[in-house]
Parts: structure tokens; sequence; C-alpha cells
């Protein structure tokens, strides 16, 4: 909200002091004399058609404060860069040399494919949130980086989405990351999975011992004797009559 408080100061300064022409602190593509308007470009907004202002003010909030609140470990650096490489950018790459660029729309522009690929290449189902919301809500500022229009810069757009898919790519091991499971962890040290088969077999062996036994138990032990009589004492008491004692 404090860079969108300062763009209007700006705004309002450039009608209190019409003398001044704000515009010229703006970028010529190849002109030296206009390097400052690197820093000062993103500023400064075309006086006579306050939509300019408007358009510009909504999606920075928005967007600098949703990278900000999820990206604090790296927020400031991205916008830094994504403020300076933007202007550099078209600087160098822009075609009309004749024609002053101002505005805020490639820093937006930084920032919106920042979030969408970030949250595309982090696997991270809260930043995955973050993407399918910039793609639903200015999915259509892909327009903006054809020449449809003449009083569009459509090279700063151009220039502010390579930048910020760059550092989305850059910056992936930065910031909020998915949690990883104990297994990759695990891997990362170099330690061994153990054997999750193995175990459970080895459970299962010994679960199926424990019940053979307990049935065991319950059962008891029946104990059977096979009495075989000694042939020599069988004679002895043979009767005397010759009789078959059978």
């Amino acid at each position: 909200m404090l860079l969108v408080i300062v763009m209007w100061l700006v705004f309002w300064a450039d009608h209190l002091f019409p003398e001044v022409q704000f515009y010229k602190y703006g970028v010529i593509p190849k002109d030296t004399s206009t390097l400052r308007g690197i820093l000062l470009m993103p500023l400064l907004h075309s006086k006579h058609e306050i939509a300019h202002i408007v358009n510009n003010s909504v999606p920075t909030a928005i967007l600098l404060g949703t990278l900000i609140y999820y990206y604090r470990e790296i927020a400031f650096r991205v916008f830094a860069l994504s403020w300076l490489l933007t202007g550099i950018g078209l600087w160098v790459f822009a075609a009309n040399t004749s024609t002053y660029h101002i505005g805020m729309s490639g820093v937006v522009y930084a920032l919106a494919t920042f979030l969408f690929t970030s949250g595309v290449l982090r696997k991270y189902r809260p930043l995955q949130g973050i993407s399918l919301f910039v793609a639903f809500v200015y999915g259509s500022m892909v327009w903006g980086l054809f020449p449809i229009e003449p009083k569009i810069s459509w090279e700063g757009h151009l220039s502010g989405a390579i930048v910020g898919i760059v550092l989305a790519v850059i910056y992936r091991k930065r910031g909020p990351q998915a949690p990883k499971y104990i297994y990759e962890i695990e891997k990362e040290m170099g330690i061994e999975p153990p054997d999750l088969e193995g175990m459970y077999n080895e459970r299962l062996r010994a679960a199926q011992q424990a019940q053979e036994e307990r049935e065991r138990r319950e059962r008891g032990h029946v104990i059977v004797y096979h009495y075989v009589p000694n042939k020599k004492e069988d004679t002895k008491d043979a009767p005397s009559d010759g009789t078959d004692p059978q």
C-alpha cells in the first residue's frame, strides 16, 4: 500500500507541476540520457489517462502483497530485481527509440509471472493455489505481451514477464518449500530405507507361532501309553492244560 500511495502522490504532483514534465523521467530505449528512468519509470503514469494508474494500482497492491505474505524470505530481493531488470530489459531490447516508456505495468507482469511460475515449480499446494489465482484473475494479461495497441508498452510487459520467470527458476530452492516425507530426508542423508516387507513377514510369523502356542496350551497334553508284553513272561503264565490262552 505504501508503494501505491507513492505512485498516486507522484501522479498528483504531475498535475500540480505541469512545467516539470514528469514523463521525461521515463525510459527511451537505447538513450543513455534516460538511464535514470530505469529506476523512476514505474512510479510515473500518464496524467491524461487516470485509467493508466488505476489499472496498475490494484494489481500492484494484490500481487506485491501476495509476494510479501507467501515469499517473505525473498520478497524484497525478487521485487527489487523485478523493478531493476525490467527497466534494463526494456532499455536494451525495445525497438522504438523515440517514445518514453512509463508505468508500473512491467513490474506487475514480473510479479505475476513469478508467482505463477514459482507455484508450478515448487509443487506445494498453497503456492499452486496462488498460481491458479494469478492465472484466473490476471490470465488476460497475456494479450499485453503482443503489439496490439500502439500506446501500450508491450516491450515493457514482455521484459517484465521474462524477468519474473527467470527469477522464479533462480529462487526455486529459496523461500517456502513443500514438506518432505521421512523417507525423502533419509534418502538425502544416505540412510538406507528399512525393509518394511521383511519386518511385516517377521511379525506375521511371530504372530502365527504365538497363536499356535496358545492353542496348544488350551488343548492340554494327552499322553497315550502303548504296552507291549514280554514274550518270556507270556510263556511262564501259560496254562498247563495245553489250551491256548488266547
